[in-house]
């Protein structure tokens, strides 16, 4: 999904230039467009070990994947002279700290469309995988990687990240090296429409976690979590994670967030093509011109563009709204997340109804799911039942909100049917993880390497 600003250079003058820069996302209806995103882990298929940067010992690296994209027609994108990145109309495909190769898709008007485009992109890599006899796991936290077996991929700000996140949390390196995600990104018409669907996606973010739980492995282990991934969020960073109560007390909107972003410590600064470490400081600081790592100077755009980037909370909002809370996992499950929270979200009945579900659960019963889904996914207690029964309302919901939209596919099928791999979880009571722990131990023997066979795409 694009941004909004088109003069990120401009500097910031006033409070009032920020919250715009939010506001300038809105869009008529008309307009709305659907962004979807995933991550998947790269390994060598002869020992599942993962892929460096370069390649060594005559074995390919990350660099010889994103080469086979630039031979395809993909623009590079570099940083210190290394290829990190590479950009086809406005689709990206990105590197996380680790090597984990991340697909940011074009904005599309329809499942439909965002779907193909999943499927266009994975046949790639499948092609590229047969040529250099490697695998992508659709995994939310790699089974077997230890921190120190992670292979580290020359980005500047990650370098940042890596040095910093230990003095917050336990948790963050894992995080950055060792977990998938997969993500949605919508639009939004106005402030009160923002509002209103900020709240109804954090509310139900804990049940599309449950829903997309497919971690349950660390280091060759049946770990206690079916979310590890989402685990592995609770001890990152208190200051730019979690569930942001705030967002629904009276008078949120785009100031109240701004407020927000501003309180949020500071990782870095761009400048010339370097990032200047600045974690820990503060971008109030830096709108006074006091920022210790660059003091006299003030900020433009693009820095408040930047930071708004090191901001994790389970949802997040931009000049669109990014929905954080799912593992990455299976073919079928990359096109299930769009088809979910645009259901929700892109038709008034259903955006309705959602709200409606959600508008009087508490704070407390809110962090109550979040805290539980990591571990227990469906099978979490909220209100007396499980969170699965909760999950099949919500689902009922985005079924009618994709029947009321009526985006028709070439062969005259509506979005609902990308619903289904969720519909499965209802009916059996499984997320993916509990799927996957009893294939280890009923059909696998405990073996990895057939997981690896099973879940890589």
């Amino acid at each position: 999904m694009s941004s909004a600003s088109q003069s990120v250079a401009v500097p910031i003058e006033s409070l009032d230039q920020l919250a715009a820069h939010i506001a300038a996302g809105e869009k008529p209806r008309a307009d709305w467009r659907i962004g979807s995103e995933h991550e998947k882990f790269v390994f060598h298929r002869d020992d599942y070990s993962p892929l460096s940067y370069e390649g060594e010992n005559g074995r390919p690296g990350i660099r010889h994947i994103l080469e086979g994209f630039v031979e395809r027609g993909w623009a590079p994108v570099r940083e210190g002279g290394k290829l990190i990145a590479t950009k086809l109309g406005g689709a990206s495909v990105t590197l996380e700290p680790a090597g984990q190769f991340e697909l940011s898709g074009a904005p599309l008007e329809t499942i439909h469309q965002t779907c193909n485009e999943t499927t266009a992109h994975l046949n790639t890599v499948k092609e590229l995988g047969e040529k250099f006899n490697i695998g992508f796991l659709g995994l939310g936290y790699h089974p077997l990687m230890t921190r120190e077996d992670a292979r580290v991929m020359p980005k500047g700000r990650y370098n940042i990240m890596r040095a910093y996140m230990p003095k917050v949390g336990n948790l963050g390196l894992d995080m950055m090296l060792r977990t998938c995600t997969v993500q949605v990104n919508l639009d939004y018409g106005s402030e009160a429409d923002m509002v209103e669907k900020m709240r109804v996606a954090l509310a139900l973010q804990p049940i599309a976690t449950a829903l997309f739980a497919n971690s349950p492995f660390k280091e060759g282990k049946v770990s206690p979590y079916k979310s590890l991934r989402s685990q592995a969020w609770t001890d990152t960073d208190p200051d730019r994670t979690g569930m942001l109560p705030f967002v629904f007390e009276d008078g949120f909107g785009y100031e109240r967030y701004i407020d927000y972003v501003l309180d949020v410590p500071m990782y870095f600064v761009h400048r010339d093509g370097q990032y200047i470490d600045a974690s820990g400081q503060s971008f109030r600081d830096f709108l006074d011109g006091k920022l210790p790592a660059l003091p006299g100077e003030k900020p433009t755009m693009a820095d408040f563009d930047d930071h708004l980037t090191t901001l994790f909370p389970e949802v997040r909002l931009k000049t669109f709204i990014e929905m954080r809370g799912a593992d990455g996992g299976p073919w079928s499950r990359l096109c299930a997340l769009p088809a979910f929270w645009v259901g929700l979200l892109y038709d008034d009945e259903a955006q309705s109804a959602a709200w409606g579900l959600v508008k009087d659960w508490t704070a407390e019963e809110r962090q109550a799911q979040r805290d539980g889904v990591p571990k227990d996914a469906l099978q979490t207690e909220f209100r007396g039942e499980p969170l699965l029964n909760w999950a099949a309302r919500a689902l009922e919901i985005a079924d009618l909100g994709l029947k009321n939209r009526a985006r028709l596919s070439t062969s005259g099928e509506t979005e609902q049917g990308f619903l289904a791999s969720l519909q499965d979880s209802i009916r059996t009571g499984e997320a993916p993880a509990d799927t996957l722990i009893r294939q280890l131990r009923d059909d696998w023997g405990g073996d990895f390497k057939k997981l690896f066979d099973a879940v890589s795409y």
